[in-house]
Order: C-alpha cells, then structure tokens, then sequence
C-alpha cells in the first residue's frame, strides 16, 4: 500500500495559481487511481479531481473546471494540481487519495489511502 504527502499549499491572492504535489511511496503507485479532494471548515469533504492509473482518464467538479488541472508522472510516483485563477471559495485543506478502483472515482470511500492534507488559503 503506498503513503502520500502532499505540498504546496499557501496563502495566495485571489487570481493567482498554486500547484500541489504529492508524492506516494512504493512501488504500486502506478497501479492506483489518484484524486484531490478539499474540505472547508464546517463543510463535508468534496471531490476535485481525479485521475486514472495510467493517465488517460480525468474527471473534475464543476466549480473547478477550466481553472484546475490534474496530472501524474508514474517515474516520479507524483501526481499534482495546477491550480489558476483562484477565488476565495477555494480555501480550504487539500487531500490526495488514492483508490484501487477502476476509472476515476469520485466519492470519498472509494478511496483507501489518503495523505495528511495541505492548507490552501485564497485572499480576496
């Protein structure tokens, strides 16, 4: 089973771009559907993004759309977020997951190994 830790949260001004990575241990990482999940305070923990094992697959919450992109490199064992034009609404701590299942999932329980989150606070 792999371990993940992310980075690259901070605090930045509304418009600006923020990119977090994450990095898995092991050696099965590529064997793993990888997803962003956020949760702010006093809200339940939603969906981001996701992307399949292999790439080829992404899926992305309507509210990020055309501002966030998902991508992975397998030799790194990396996934990241590229994250533009941020608005204040997207404050809130970022989780990466990773899921056994097969195309992207979406939903929180689909996903067995989390790693510890990373805080991004967007100013307006």
């Amino acid at each position: 089973q792999v371990q993940l830790v992310e980075s690259g949260g901070g605090l930045v001004q509304a418009g600006g771009s923020l990119r977090l990575s994450c990095a898995a241990s092991g050696r099965t990482f590529r064997t793993y559907a990888m997803g962003w999940f956020r949760q702010a305070p006093g809200k339940d923990r939603e969906f981001v993004t996701g992307i399949s094992w292999s790439g080829g697959s992404t899926s992305y919450a309507e509210s990020v759309k055309g501002r966030f992109t998902i991508s992975r490199d397998n030799a790194k064992n990396t996934v990241y977020l590229q994250m533009n034009s941020l608005k204040p609404e997207d404050t809130a701590v970022y989780y990466c997951a990773a899921s056994r299942r097969v195309g992207v999932p979406d939903l929180p329980y689909e996903y067995n190994v989390w790693g510890q989150g990373t805080q991004v606070t967007v100013s307006s």
